[in-house]
């Protein structure tokens, strides 16, 4: 089969709208009929309507082709069983003697137990842990048995069996303090038993090679000069899209074969454009893609660069995903995006969805044989990136020793420096081990280290990461986030330019603060994080994208813009093939609250004083809550009123750059 890069794309456009604003036309209509000239070749036939494309995708990296009941949506497959799923060792009888001693004495004195829920599930993950250290393969069996006698799951055996993630369950449970601060964490965020652990106090005394300078270094100038840089998110395509299935489910991820819609509820059937609790069908990612140029203004002249949040793959349950749906779905994403937008270089990062299992990454030094179990997944996207041109040889080494994470050095004096996210979100079970480090995977030193060269060479930068370090509790993790936090006080506002994170699906926002956030006011407020909305509609949010304006110069954002396609639409566009999805301007963030800081001149970057302002005016104009938490979905009609409580507990997010603070202001 030829190989999939030497393909031409013709592709044709409706342009619906004349142009409206300053990038682009305000207004475009995709195709309904699927562009077929994108791939060579089919398994199924593309041209109807009824049923998803099923291109023939033959992986660069690897040169194999991808089979068929990979993708076909009557043939998901319930349990990955031919690949391997790794157990920890087995401990001799003197490393189980001490081990059960040793959480049998942090049991009894640990004074946190008692007869409450947390002390017994915390004496519950001392017994797992001598049986993963003894019989590591019925620690999968147990987890199952537990899970059955608990009545925890509808289908125990494919969440927590040996194909799902037993396994991994097992890993942790071997090889963390259970008995002690690991074991709160994982009984708080997993099972609600315990109270989410303080947060552990930091020493900084030899973090940071050199002080923060009194006197800030002198700014870069800003140039006037305006450069375009799109901001891409969540695309969660889901190639098992099934057209006409039950778009209205009870479980699972909707739009898939045998889904079923609950007896009170009406049936919804799958439009072929996407709804909202489903993932991304091919045909919503090459609407979305084709509309992007005609929108921006960029059909002949690309984006400076474009940025991408992380997470790639669908909604799968544990037991329908493996390794090589995940290689699978990198390989046709990021294709896509070559072949389909004029990019200039894409810097992409790891999302929580990105790997198998969903949401592990596991830390270089957790011993036992282990130290290399995810760089399948880091290698592969490294060379992705590397051959698609976007990153050279040494950032894309970086990556494949480094949990995907990278730094790139661009000539222009922007340092892009990505993080793997997954080592502070609360469902990487792996963070559980050694925890109170805060940093157990050195994936902050690495993000302290790259930043201090920046601050040598006088360079800005640009960090970006998947999982927000804040605004939601039930994701970031405490301590890991505070540290965070700590670096990015450090670095700002002279070398950090911006922050950019996804995985929320939401057009978002957070701030960071000096010292800690302990006084908030446009005098302390250093940097923001700008949270990208999602292409996936799921849950109940419209498929958008956004575009900075960028200072050349200062590398900061002076405005931003979103476009959405209205999916409550979607079931309309069905039956015919002359009309797609809508994709129309949305708002600027500066028209839209500019008026909240009158004072701010039209050159003048939305840095964390502009928006710290904003939340100042929202204190005052409950309004202007409402009008940010509807942007939030992409105007979805989905979208409930924000009152009440609601809208302190909106600006209190907006100002809570990690989890600690969340917890501390917000709760």
């Amino acid at each position: 089969m030829p190989h999939m890069r030497s393909l031409v794309l013709p592709l044709w456009i409706t342009v619906a709208a004349a142009q409206g604003n300053a990038l682009g036309f305000s207004v475009f209509t995709a195709p309904g009929a699927f562009p077929t000239s994108l791939y060579r070749s089919y398994y199924n036939d593309p041209t109807v309507t009824t049923a998803q494309p099923q291109p023939i995708i033959s992986d660069p990296v690897t040169h194999q082709v991808y089979p068929y009941w990979l993708t076909n949506p009557e043939t998901i497959p319930k349990n990955d069983t031919w690949e391997p799923h790794e157990l920890p060792p087995t401990a001799s009888p003197s490393q189980i003697a001490d081990a059960a001693l040793q959480q049998i004495l942090e049991v009894i004195t640990n004074p946190i137990f008692g007869t409450n829920t947390c002390s017994r599930c915390q004496a519950a993950l001392s017994i797992a842990k001598i049986v993963a250290l003894a019989a590591p393969s019925e620690g999968p069996g147990l987890a199952v048995r537990l899970c059955e006698a608990l009545e925890a799951s509808a289908d125990c055996g494919s969440e927590y069996g040996q194909y799902s993630l037993g396994a991994t369950i097992t890993q942790v449970a071997a090889f963390a303090d259970v008995g002690g601060y690991d074991g709160q964490a994982i009984c708080a965020y997993y099972a609600g038993l315990c109270p989410v652990p303080a947060t552990s106090p930091l020493n900084l005394t030899s973090w940071f090679a050199k002080p923060k300078p009194n006197s800030l270094p002198a700014t870069r100038q800003a140039t006037g000069e305006r450069m375009k840089v799109l901001h891409l998110s969540d695309l969660h395509i889901d190639p098992r899209y099934m057209v006409g299935s039950e778009a209205n489910c009870t479980t699972g991820l909707c739009c898939r074969a045998g889904g079923m819609a609950a007896s009170n509820t009406s049936s919804i059937p799958a439009p072929w454009f996407g709804s909202y609790l489903c993932d991304s069908p091919l045909s919503l990612v090459a609407a979305t893609l084709q509309s992007i140029p005609v929108l921006t203004g960029t059909q002949d002249s690309p984006f400076n660069w474009t940025i991408y949040t992380g997470d790639l793959l669908s909604h799968d349950a544990f037991n329908e995903l493996s390794r090589e749906y995940t290689l699978y779905t990198e390989t046709v994403v990021y294709d896509l995006m070559k072949r389909m937008l004029n990019t200039g270089p894409v810097y992409a990062v790891l999302g929580n969805h990105d790997t198998y299992m969903t949401a592990m990454s596991s830390p270089y030094n957790i011993g036992g044989g282990f130290e290399g179990q995810f760089n399948w997944d880091y290698e592969h996207l490294a060379a992705l990136w590397e051959l698609e041109g976007w990153i050279g040889p040494e950032s894309a080494q970086q990556a494949r020793t480094n949990y995907a994470a990278y730094s790139v050095q661009r000539q222009d004096g922007l340092r892009i420096v990505t993080l793997n996210t997954e080592f502070w979100y609360t469902q990487n079970a792996y963070n559980y081990i050694n925890l109170s480090s805060s940093d157990n995977s050195g994936m902050l030193r690495f993000l302290t280290d790259e930043l201090q060269a920046a601050e040598d060479a006088g360079d800005r930068a640009w960090i970006l990461g998947h999982v927000p370090s804040g605004y939601d509790t039930a994701d970031p993790i405490s301590n890991p986030t505070n540290l965070f936090y700590q670096i990015v006080d450090r670095y700002s506002p002279h070398v950090i330019a911006g922050v950019f994170f996804g995985h929320t699906h939401k057009d978002q926002l957070h701030l960071f603060y000096a010292n800690n956030g302990t006084v908030m006011n446009a005098e302390t407020a250093l940097a923001v994080a700008w949270l990208g909305p999602s292409v996936t509609p799921l849950t109940d949010y419209n498929a958008g994208f956004r575009v900075y304006e960028v200072d050349s110069g200062t590398f900061e954002v002076l405005d931003s813009y979103t476009w959405y396609a209205d999916v409550n639409s979607f079931p309309g566009l069905d039956g015919q093939a002359a009309y797609g999805p809508e994709f129309q301007f949305e708002y600027s963030a500066r028209d839209i609250y500019g008026s909240a800081v009158p004072d701010w001149g039209p050159n003048d970057p939305l840095n964390a004083t502009w928006w710290h302002r904003v939340t100042e005016a929202m204190e005052s104009d409950s309004a202007l809550v409402e009008t940010y938490t509807k942007l939030m979905t992409k105007s979805s009609v989905k979208t409930p009123p924000c009152t009440g409580s609601c809208i302190n507990q909106t600006i209190c997010a907006i100002r809570s750059g990690s989890a600690s603070i969340l917890i501390e202001n917000c709760s």
